[in-house]
């Protein structure tokens, strides 16, 4: 029986699937060769439906109620409802261990010490990109993530992404900090286009999932992708044509 992974859509890209938390998934079922289909959900409906289902929470508002968030999981095989990407990789690698593996030789701790740091190289990238995901969603989840973006960053959608030299400035430092991963990945031997060479694991799929979501927001033919296309001698393109196989929407 297939797995059912929660997606958010957009009619606006190919294949509806837009989201870096979600690609996170949809990498991790399609590495692991599992049976999935998409179930989409818009953002206003995300919460509802989580309660409807009992999907738990991934975090705490600041009011202290739950917070509700995709990718989610239910696995037909154990009865089973599981949300956050990384909490869902653990899940499945415990759960189906003939599968290849995202977690192999005990490098879950390792690899989950990655995540804080690579979050924190792209935080340049945030308010360039907020502006492109609300004119990329669908109508039905734009109204919400104006209103919810707004108020985490006290601006409005349209004063959010950087212009003129603050733009330039900002788009080097994201640059800069891409270097700092870059030469992670410069210490496997040059044996293929993953950190720990021919096979991918969690980090692959971690930095890919932000990777591609470039791809997909700015288009293939825009001067965002290009830029980071080919910086660091094009290793975070190498990366996602690396997963390209992977990218099935199902």
């Amino acid at each position: 029986m297939a797995i059912i992974l929660y997606d958010i859509p957009s009619a606006k890209v190919s294949g509806n699937a837009w989201s870096a938390n979600t690609w996170k998934t949809r990498y991790t079922l399609n590495i692991m060769g599992l049976p999935f289909k998409t179930e989409w959900v818009e953002y206003p409906d995300i919460e509802p439906l989580a309660k409807k289902l009992g999907i738990p929470p991934t975090s705490k508002k600041p009011d202290g109620s739950p917070y509700y968030t995709l990718p989610a999981i239910y696995d037909p095989s154990t009865k089973t409802y599981v949300s956050e990407s990384q909490l869902i990789a653990e899940y499945l690698n415990r759960t189906y261990p003939d599968s290849p593996s995202l977690f192999p030789n005990n490098t879950l701790g390792l690899q989950s010490a990655f995540e804080p740091m690579f979050m924190a190289n792209i935080r340049p990238l945030w308010t360039f990109l907020i502006p492109v995901v609300f004119r990329t969603l669908n109508p039905a989840s734009s109204d919400y993530f104006r209103r919810t973006r707004e108020q985490v960053f006290g601006k409005t959608m349209e004063e959010l992404a950087p212009t003129g030299e603050a733009a330039v400035v900002q788009w080097n430092q994201y640059k800069e900090e891409l270097g700092k991963v870059a030469i992670l990945y410069e210490k496997n031997g040059g044996k293929g286009p993953f950190i720990m060479g021919e096979s991918p694991c969690w980090v692959d799929v971690l930095v890919a999932s932000y990777t591609i979501w470039l791809r997909i927001l700015w288009g293939e033919h825009s001067q965002q992708w290009k830029d980071v296309a080919s910086w660091h001698g094009g290793r975070f393109n190498a990366l996602i044509e690396g997963l390209k196989v992977y990218e099935g929407v199902i």
